[in-house]
């Protein structure tokens, strides 16, 4: 089979389509025959992680370590890239109960990756599941990471019907996914981002867009029930004035100093600060599943690649000028 392998710690130069053994399932795995791979920001950070310090990191040091060591500490371990995908299941080990061959499927798999490429082995009890109807390869293959992460925060926020929500960093995977989610739970919804990607939030269904190259949403005399930060960049300090009495401010990524502020706020009481992970559940997949069959998601692409070109879409992703979703196509032929 052809995959793309990523050699080193680099730019998209690294990644090279070689030929692999086609994988050969055990007793309760199954090998999907891919049809799209999204590129999204964990492929980048993966493939730039040797240039990002503990400091730049999102997370606490213990899970920058972490990371680090599984992806290899001097140089970066052989990789197959790409974590969000969709396919057909081509073949399955004798105990695989909750699949058939043929079927369409899409999943996640979180930093184990190993998507870009022709064909993929993973475990039944995976994050997989049979693909909605109404979303083609290329639409669902962009949606589970984002959506995965954002169902799981916002449902530890609490986010209720008529609650007044911003989301800061509105058009990435996670932010896009949040102002859907939050719509859908009824809440009025606010995305903040860059200009380029203004309407790509309203087509997502925010009630209002604030550019933030523009405006500082913390300053405009709003309040909110809830503001979620995906990146981590507006400190406590500064969006406490546009919190209600009761408001929380979600953080979808964390430093020691949030962490001890979310336990002063929970002692305190009034406005608090959370900071959750978001662990990736197969049932959650299928809640997932349910809502875009249910019309409740949408997915945007903004442009496709094939396979061989994957260096290409990496390239464009890091380039900042997408306004939707990345995905590189899988096309075995006749």
């Amino acid at each position: 089979m052809k995959a793309i392998i990523c050699t080193a710690y680099g730019s998209p130069d690294v990644l090279q389509l070689k030929e692999m053994e086609k994988p050969v399932p055990k007793d309760n795995e199954i090998v999907i025959r891919m049809r799209s791979v999204s590129v999204n920001f964990g492929d980048v950070m993966v493939r730039n992680f040797n240039k990002v310090s503990p400091r730049q990191f999102s997370m606490p040091y213990l899970f920058w370590l972490m990371t680090r060591m599984v992806l290899g500490i001097r140089k970066l371990r052989p990789k197959i890239l790409g974590s969000e995908f969709a396919g057909e299941i081509d073949s399955m080990g004798s105990r695989v109960t909750r699949f058939n061959v043929g079927d369409p499927v899409f999943g996640y798999l979180s930093i184990n990756m190993g998507a870009e490429a022709e064909y993929l082995c993973m475990s039944e009890k995976g994050v997989v599941a049979v693909k909605p109807d109404n979303m083609s390869y290329e639409e669902i293959s962009a949606v589970p990471y984002g959506a995965l992460t954002a169902l799981v925060l916002l449902r530890k926020a609490g986010v209720s019907r008529g609650d007044n929500v911003l989301i800061n960093g509105a058009s990435g995977g996670i932010g896009s996914a949040a102002v859907q989610l939050a719509k859908h739970y009824g809440a009025t919804v606010t995305g903040v981002c860059g200009t380029r990607r203004l309407e790509l939030v309203k087509k997502l269904g925010a009630d209002s867009v604030i550019d933030y190259t523009k405006e500082d949403f913390t300053a405009n005399g709003e309040t909110y029930d809830l503001i979620m930060d995906i990146l981590g960049k507006a400190s406590f300090a500064r969006c406490k004035g546009a919190l209600k009495p009761t408001g929380r401010l979600l953080y979808a990524s964390f430093k020691m100093k949030q962490i001890f502020q979310m336990l002063w706020t929970k002692l305190k009481g009034g406005k608090r600060v959370i900071c959750a992970l978001a662990p990736e559940k197969p049932e959650d997949l299928l809640t997932v599943k349910g809502l875009v069959e249910g019309g409740h998601f949408k997915s945007v692409i903004d442009r496709t690649f094939p396979l061989e070109q994957a260096a290409e879409a990496h390239r464009y992703v890091e380039s900042g000028q997408r306004t939707g979703s990345v995905v590189i196509t899988v096309d075995h032929g006749a």
